[in-house]
């Protein structure tokens, strides 16, 4: 199988646990692998045959704005959820960071992977 990657995809969103937190948009980042069998999309150059990753994006970041996840590991689970179950795809694996958390850091996040 082969992978396919999206980095860096930063949305808004209503995140945590805190009252001042389901008031505020947040930034979070997501990087997201996908497996998926692209050798029919190489041997014909055929779009048909390839992940339609910007369909995949549209997708995230609406699902993304929508959510108001109390937790990080809530969101990446309802964004793997939401590949696997709309596209054509084995397994992901998926970052997903709240970016400005944590004081003297850049970023607070979790990796998970799941597949079908």
């Amino acid at each position: 199988m082969d992978i396919i990657k999206i980095e860096n995809l930063e949305v808004e969103a209503i995140i945590g646990i805190h009252a001042w937190e389901r008031e505020v948009r947040q930034l979070i980042n997501v990087n997201l692998e996908m497996e998926f069998d692209s050798r029919r999309a190489g041997k014909t150059d055929n779009i048909y045959y390839a992940l339609d990753y910007k369909k995949v994006t549209k997708t995230l970041i609406e699902l993304i704005k929508e959510a108001k996840s109390k937790l990080i590991e809530n969101l990446a689970e309802i964004i793997a959820t939401k590949v696997l179950t709309e596209f054509p795809v084995k397994s992901v694996k998926l970052e997903v960071s709240k970016l400005g958390a944590l004081r003297g850091s850049k970023s607070v996040g979790i990796i998970i992977k799941r597949q079908i």
